[in-house]
């Protein structure tokens, strides 16, 4: 089928960092589509004028940049009062192109907006994906944005859901449960394995690693507390803003405080973003993940640490709840309670029997339930099912 990806925020050509959760998706799914057979264009807003009109980025897949608001990157919050121009764009386009979509599929609310004014007026059905909910944010989103979310969840022919969290956060803000259908996040399964190098480590002094943005709702700061239950281990983050920055990154610094004061600053270590390429190196450096967010939201480093034989330490809260089966691939502790996560990372640091045995589970788990084929065959039978279509021999049932 012809795939409209409508990203407008997360482009797929952007840098991957450790923090493009949304952008990775986008990239990884639309890739895993086209060696299915689907012809794929991903529709992002121009942030550089420079930047050409369409770029090829694999065989199957393109990137088409809209002009929408000035050609400079803005935070997503911004991005709403550009959405009409956007979808304008979008409607030309497909009117008046050889190339029309079968399908939109909208990341983000804001994507959403724009793909349904565009794609209602010629007829296009569309699915979305919200990635994060707008009571998950990182300020919540207030009622207008909540109310945007349950006017796109009735409006479009189908959302795909990643997570049963996801479902009751939609289910409790209005939108139908027969509008849902959940698909799991997927990992390159290729890319992230337990075989190849990596990153240098003390032999000596057992690894916990964290991975994400540097924001306070993540639970860092939980984990810094519980290194006072483990003696002799290091605490590694991977992520946030470059190394150069993180000297004048407020969260950086508050973390690098809090060491301090539960006098663990000399096994607390802040790495700052890597290249994409370079993060299956940091997962195979590390004795465990530790995933300890405060919130309900989706969690992309436990799966990928999954797959390269990482077991992991989570907060029972959001799809971590789903991704890690407790006492199988992993431990689940209560949210902000660092003497619990103490004690959980103790046992498991201890326990090398029960590491290797959660570890072999874990790889076992994202390799069958989470690689990238299997999710976008189950993605595909949504746009058949929507746009009135036998699913194809690619087309597995998707989870509903």
């Amino acid at each position: 089928m012809r795939v409209a990806m409508i990203s407008e925020h997360a482009s797929p050509l952007t840098t991957p960092s450790t923090t493009g959760v949304q952008q990775r998706h986008v990239a990884e799914l639309s890739t895993a589509l086209a060696e299915l057979g689907h012809d794929v264009r991903v529709y992002t807003r121009r942030d550089d004028p420079n930047l050409p009109a369409i770029v090829k980025i694999s065989e199957g897949v393109c990137v088409v940049h809209v002009p929408a608001g000035p050609a400079v990157a803005l935070p997503p919050e911004q991005l709403l009062s550009h959405m009409g121009d956007f979808a304008q764009w979008l409607r030309a386009e497909w009117r008046d192109a050889e190339w029309l979509p079968e399908v939109a599929h909208a990341h983000f609310w804001t994507s959403g907006l724009a793909a349904v004014t565009a794609a209602r007026q010629v007829g296009i059905p569309v699915v979305q994906s919200f990635h994060e909910l707008g009571a998950a944010g990182p300020a919540g989103g207030g009622a207008s944005r909540a109310g945007y979310e349950r006017a796109l969840g009735r409006a479009v022919d189908r959302v795909v859901v990643q997570t049963q969290n996801e479902v009751r956060g939609l289910v409790r803000i209005g939108v139908p449960r027969t509008q849902l259908t959940m698909v799991p996040a997927g990992v390159d399964s290729e890319r992230f394995t337990p075989d190849g190098p990596a990153a240098e480590r003390d032999p000596e002094r057992p690894r916990i690693l964290s991975v994400g943005r540097l924001v306070e709702r993540k639970g860092y700061g939980d984990v810094i507390q519980a290194m006072r239950y483990l003696p002799g281990a290091e605490y590694v983050v991977v992520g946030g803003p470059s190394a150069a920055q993180l000297a004048d990154d407020p969260q950086a610094r508050k973390l690098r405080a809090l060491a301090e004061h539960y006098q663990v600053a000399d096994r607390v270590r802040l790495v700052g973003s890597v290249p994409s390429a370079d993060m299956p190196r940091w997962y195979r450096s590390a004795d465990l993940l530790v995933a300890a967010p405060w919130q309900e939201q989706f969690e992309l480093a436990p799966l990928e640490a999954m797959a390269c034989g990482v077991p992991v330490i989570g907060t029972s809260v959001g799809g971590i709840n789903e991704t890690v089966v407790d006492g199988l691939t992993g431990d689940l502790v209560p949210a902000r309670d660092p003497r619990a996560l103490g004690g959980a990372l103790r046992r498991l640091i201890n326990d090398k029997v029960r590491r290797f045995a959660y570890a072999t589970a874990a790889l076992d788990r994202a390799r069958q339930a989470y690689s990238w084929k299997r999710v976008a065959a189950q993605v595909g039978s949504v746009y058949s099912a929507v746009a009135g279509r036998k699913p194809s021999e690619a087309g597995a049932e998707a989870i509903g």
